[in-house]
C-alpha cells in the first residue's frame, strides 16, 4: 500500500516506522510548507496535521480521488463540509479524534458508564484530560469525543466548558504537561464516593498503528466512516 503523509511532525514519523515495519510505502511526506507532489501516487492519505491545514489536505485528497485518515484535531466546524464532499465525489473519510485501539474502547465503556450512571442523580459527572504542552487545541479531540458521549446518554447535560460550567454541563479540566502523549479521566462524584475511568496512553505508537490499520482498511471503500466500523464495535 502507499500511503502519503500529510503531516511529518512527531506524530507522522511515528506512522511512517509503523507504516513501513507493516510492508508499506511512504510516497510522500508533506509539511506545512511543501506541495501535493506525489499525492496522486498514493492508494491512501493519513492526515496528522495542524488544525489550519486539515480542511485542505481532506479537500485536496477527496477531489483527487484519494481515500483520507484524519486524526488532526480543532477543525470540526468544517467537519460536515468534508462530509458533504466525500459524498459529492464518492470518496472515503475517516476523522477520528483518537485511532488508539484501547481509547475507542475506552470511549464504548464511557458511553455505557454513562447510560448506567444517567438513573442515579446523586453523581455529578465531571472529566480531566492532560496532553504534552506542544498540543494546539484544548480540550484534546478525544476529551470533546468523550464528553458527547456522557451528553447523549445522560439527560441532564446538554454542553460541556473548560471554564465555570454549569450544572447542565460537562467540566473538562484541562492541563498541558511536558512529555505527556495523553491521559483522560472520567469522575462521577456523590458526597459518599466517586467511581473513576481512566486510559493513559504511554506512548504515540497506539495513535500510529491505528491509523495505518484504517488506512489499510478503507482501501476499496466508498463513504464516510469511524473508527467504530474499522473495529466493528458496538456499544454493550
Amino acid at each position: 500500500m502507499k500511503i502519503a503523509l500529510l503531516g511529518y511532525g512527531k506524530m507522522g514519523k511515528v506512522i511512517e516506522r509503523i507504516a513501513l515495519e507493516r510492508g508499506h510505502e511512504i510516497v510522500l511526506k508533506k509539511s506545512s510548507s511543501t506541495t501535493f507532489e506525489g499525492l496522486q501516487n498514493a492508494d491512501v492519505a493519513i492526515d496528522f496535521s495542524i488544525p489550519d491545514c486539515a480542511v485542505e489536505n481532506i479537500s485536496e485528497c477527496l477531489n483527487n480521488g484519494i481515500p483520507v485518515i484524519s486524526g488532526t484535531t480543532g477543525w470540526l466546524e468544517h467537519y460536515d463540509e468534508m462530509v458533504a464532499l466525500c459524498k459529492e465525489k464518492q470518496g472515503a473519510f475517516i476523522y477520528g479524534s483518537n485511532f488508539s485501539l484501547g481509547v475507542n474502547l475506552f470511549f464504548e465503556l464511557n458511553d455505557y458508564l454513562a447510560k448506567m450512571m444517567s438513573k442515579f442523580n446523586q453523581y455529578n459527572v465531571s472529566m480531566e484530560e492532560i496532553h504534552h504542552t506542544q498540543k494546539l487545541d484544548k480540550p484534546s479531540g478525544t476529551a470533546i469525543s468523550l464528553a458527547n458521549g456522557i451528553i447523549k446518554n445522560t439527560d441532564n447535560k446538554n454542553n460541556w466548558s473548560i471554564e465555570n460550567p454549569n450544572s447542565e454541563e460537562v467540566f473538562i479540566d484541562v492541563k498541558r504537561i511536558e512529555n505527556v502523549p495523553g491521559t483522560h479521566s472520567i469522575f462521577y462524584k456523590s458526597e459518599v464516593d466517586t467511581i473513576e475511568i481512566k486510559h493513559t496512553a504511554h506512548n504515540r505508537d497506539g495513535f500510529a498503528l491505528g491509523s495505518v490499520i484504517a488506512a489499510e482498511w478503507i482501501i476499496g471503500k466508498k463513504g464516510v466512516f469511524t473508527m467504530k466500523d474499522v473495529l466493528e464495535l458496538k456499544t454493550i
